[in-house]
């Protein structure tokens, strides 16, 4: 199957299209006691670098709906540059899969570091703010549609968790 769950969708867009690395560079205002980065800093621009590549894929505005699977493996130190890439993993017909890995880069050696990961899921809305139908996803890779299949069992393990069938 070259194409997403959303088959009948009359447009299907490449993970690429909406792909997006997001920067910022952590100064003092983004820090905790220990001279780390607050961790809400990071689901924030998690969360926005999410959002902008959820509403690229839908053309649309897109709302987060959950935060999933997040995992913190390295602080983030002061001075670093963050970079938050995010790529469609999985679209159903209205939400959308984003994967967020963040990386922290020190600027003196070129050195980055993989910090955390995370899947975010956002639903597309309609001018009356009510979730729409977002276009398929095209697969062009054996690893985008293994990320796509493994982005559908996690859909369906949030379905199952919420008490909700698939």
């Amino acid at each position: 199957m070259s194409q997403s769950i959303a088959e009948d969708s009359p447009l299907l867009r490449s993970a690429d299209e909406s792909a997006l690395t997001l920067t910022m560079f952590m100064q003092p205002e983004h820090s905790n006691s220990l001279g780390n980065v607050h961790g809400g800093v990071l689901l924030k621009l998690c969360d926005e670098c999410g959002g902008i590549v959820a509403a690229r894929h839908a053309r649309r505005p897109a709302v987060t709906v959950t935060v999933d699977r997040v995992t913190f493996l390295h602080p983030v130190l002061l001075g670093r540059l963050v970079l938050v890439h995010g790529r469609i993993t999985w679209v159903g017909r209205t939400s959308i899969e984003v994967e967020l890995r963040v990386e922290a880069e020190n600027l003196l050696t070129g050195e980055r570091t993989h910090t955390n990961s995370a899947y975010f899921v956002y639903v597309a809305l309609d001018s009356d703010r009510r979730p729409t139908p977002v276009p398929g996803l095209l697969l062009e890779t054996e690893e985008d549609r293994r990320r796509f299949a493994e982005g559908a069992e996690r859909h369906r393990q949030r379905l199952a968790e919420a008490g909700r069938t698939p």
